[in-house]
C-alpha cells in the first residue's frame, strides 16, 4: 500500500499543539507523503476527508476519540483506512486497540501496515466507534470544558461526574431489542460498540470492536451512594454482576423516551432519541500493532 496520507491533527486535543509538529517530522521521515489538516472545527473534518479522500492512501487522525468520530462517517463510506495518533484525554478507541500512547509508536504501527478489520456503531444514521449514551453521560459531557480535560486529564471525568450526580435524576425508557421490549427507569443507558470509553470503563466483561454485536447497560440506580459500588465494577465491564444494572447484547436495540433526550455518541452530542441502534460488521479497517 502507498504511503499517502491525509493528516489530521486536532490542535485543541490534550497533546495537539505539541503532537502535530512531531508527527509530521517523523512520518516526513519514514517517507509519508502528506497532505495535513490543522482541525479547528470538528464539524468541518467531513469535509476535508471528502475533499482530499480520491488523492490518499489512507487517512491519519491524531486527537482524542471526538475526532475520531468526526471522520469515521466519511471513512466508512470511502471504505480508506484510519491511522490512529492518540494525542486525546480518553483515548478510549486507541486503548481498546491496544495502539501506543507514545507519538512516534504510534506512527511506527501505521508504517508497519497491519490492520484490521473492525466494527462501528450507528444511531440514526450516524456511526460511532466507542459508545452512544443518553442520561448522565451527556450531562457531564455539556458540563466537562476543554480546560479541565487539559489541567486534570482522564481525572476531570470523575470530577465532573461528581458535581452532575447531584442533579441527576431518572428517566423513563423503553429498550427495545431480541423482540422484547422492557419499560425501564434509569440514570443512565449506555450502548458500546469497542470495549472502552470514559476514560478506561468497559462497556461489558466480554466486549470486544470486532464481536458482531452491541452491549447495552442501564443503570437502574436507587441510591445516590451506590454510584460508588458501579465505580468498582465497571473498569472490569463487570456492571452485570449489580442487581440495579440492567445488561443487554444484541445486533439493533431501539430506545424511546417519553420526549426527545440527547444523546452521546463517542463525547460528541449529535442525535436524540427516539433511537435506533445498529451494528455494522467489519466496516472500517484501522492500523493496529503486529501481535506477538
Amino acid at each position: 500500500m502507498g504511503k499517502r496520507a491525509l493528516l489530521i491533527i486536532n490542535r485543541h486535543s490534550r497533546r495537539g499543539q505539541i503532537g502535530f509538529a512531531q508527527a509530521v517530522d517523523y512520518l516526513d521521515n519514514l517517507g509519508f507523503e502528506l497532505v495535513t489538516v490543522p482541525a479547528q472545527y470538528s464539524q468541518s473534518l467531513e469535509n476535508y476527508v471528502d475533499r482530499h479522500i480520491n488523492s490518499v492512501d489512507m487517512v491519519i487522525a491524531g486527537g482524542g476519540d471526538g475526532t475520531l468520530n468526526a471522520v469515521v462517517n466519511s471513512l466508512a463510506k470511502h471504505q480508506v483506512p484510519l491511522g490512529i495518533l492518540p494525542m486525546g484525554t480518553a483515548n478510549d478507541l486507541a486503548r481498546t486497540l491496544n495502539l501506543p500512547n507514545d507519538i512516534v509508536k504510534a506512527c511506527d504501527v501505521i508504517n508497519q501496515g497491519h490492520r484490521k478489520q473492525i466494527d462501528l456503531g450507528c444511531v440514526n444514521g450516524q456511526y460511532f466507534l466507542n459508545v452512544s449514551s443518553l442520561g448522565l453521560s451527556v450531562e457531564i459531557t455539556t458540563k466537562l470544558t476543554r480546560g479541565a480535560k487539559r489541567r486534570w486529564g482522564i481525572f476531570a471525568y470523575g470530577l465532573t461526574a461528581l458535581q452532575v450526580l447531584r442533579q441527576a435524576r431518572l428517566f423513563h425508557a423503553t429498550i427495545t431489542h431480541n423482540g422484547r421490549s422492557e419499560v425501564v427507569k434509569t440514570l443512565q443507558i449506555a450502548v458500546g460498540n469497542g470495549r472502552y470509553y470514559g476514560g478506561g470503563m468497559a462497556i461489558a466483561k466480554d466486549a470486544t470492536i470486532d464481536d458482531n454485536r452491541l452491549d447495552l447497560y442501564s443503570l437502574e440506580i436507587r441510591h445516590w451512594w451506590q454510584i460508588f459500588d458501579l465505580l468498582i465494577h465497571l473498569p472490569a465491564g463487570e456492571q452485570h454482576l449489580l442487581p440495579w444494572v440492567r445488561t443487554v447484547s444484541a445486533e439493533s436495540i431501539e430506545i424511546k423516551t417519553s420526549r426527545p433526550r440527547k444523546i452521546n455518541t463517542d463525547g460528541e452530542i449529535i442525535v436524540e432519541t427516539p433511537a435506533r441502534f445498529t451494528v455494522i460488521p467489519q466496516a472500517l479497517s484501522v492500523f493496529v500493532p503486529l501481535q506477538r
